[in-house]
């Protein structure tokens, strides 16, 4: 459900250009899902009969911004080498994948995985770029390596990284986070935004729309007076993008914002910097 409620949101936002969606799963839940709600998508295979990897397609921006662009780092079920090429047979088969092991970097280089690599620096050097990660630990070496090399080489590139568990967990991302200052780490405790970290302190709802908003995102607990953050979790990121698109959810932030000033702040939350 969680990836059909992604669909839902890619299929239903104007856009200039087009979303592009990399993830380092084998599965074919994305696919699905797009599929599923008729989101017309490219993954880099063209043909019908036996679709072949063309990397001279994914290092276009030829398509509709209407299309969704999907690049799959690590492979993916269905993908096989025939000839020459890497082919798409619409099976499950995992035949051409990178496994999480010593030997994942010796395969980097070839197609098509330098091809989808290359994307995704390519991407993170366009001007005010917004990379949204859910469910990344950042372990991934190779993965954090080209996002620290695009977040260092072009400052107009930001990084969102929703995380799952608590800042002390999450050595990986907030590591990364501290070190560059156009990336952000959300996690269940607190935050790390602009190279300062801090708790979350939930602060007093200016109206009761703000409280139904709240909800979506925010698990309050009264006894304690805390609470933890839910976007880290993906199947909670998927359903919050889905109801900002709904009519009345949307007419409560815009009326939000204009009671609040046009407050430029996207969550009622605060966080506590734990700086001097």
């Amino acid at each position: 459900m969680a990836h059909y409620y992604s669909a839902v949101y890619i299929d239903g936002i104007s856009r200039e250009h087009s979303i592009e969606i990399f993830t380092p799963n084998y599965d074919l839940l994305i696919e699905e899902s797009l599929e599923r709600h008729k989101v017309a998508f490219f993954d880099g295979f063209v043909g019908s009969h036996r679709p072949f990897f063309d990397p001279v397609s994914v290092s276009s921006d030829s398509l509709p911004p209407r299309w969704a662009l999907l690049w799959k780092l690590h492979g993916s079920l269905g993908w096989k080498v025939y000839g020459d090429s890497v082919v798409r047979t619409g099976l499950r088969e995992a035949t051409e994948l990178i496994y999480p092991d010593h030997l994942k970097y010796d395969q980097i280089g070839r197609q098509p995985y330098s091809a989808l690599f290359e994307r995704l620096r390519e991407f993170l050097m366009m001007p005010d770029t917004l990379l949204i990660c859910s469910g990344f630990s950042f372990r991934d070496f190779h993965i954090r390596a080209v996002i620290q090399e695009g977040l260092a080489a072009n400052p107009h590139t930001a990084v969102l990284a929703f995380q799952y568990k608590i800042l002390n967990e999450e050595t990986a991302a907030t590591s990364l986070a501290k070190a560059r200052h156009n990336m952000s780490v959300y996690a269940k405790d607190g935050a790390i935004i602009s190279g300062s970290e801090g708790k979350w302190m939930p602060g007093q709802s200016p109206n009761e729309a703000w409280q139904e908003i709240r909800r979506t995102f925010w698990d309050d607990d009264s006894e304690t007076n805390t609470g933890e953050f839910l976007l880290g979790d993906f199947t909670r990121l998927a359903d919050f993008l889905r109801l900002i698109q709904v009519q009345q959810v949307s007419f409560s932030v815009a009326r939000v914002d204009q009671d609040a000033n046009n407050s430029s702040t996207p969550f009622p939350l605060v966080v506590q910097s734990n700086a001097e």
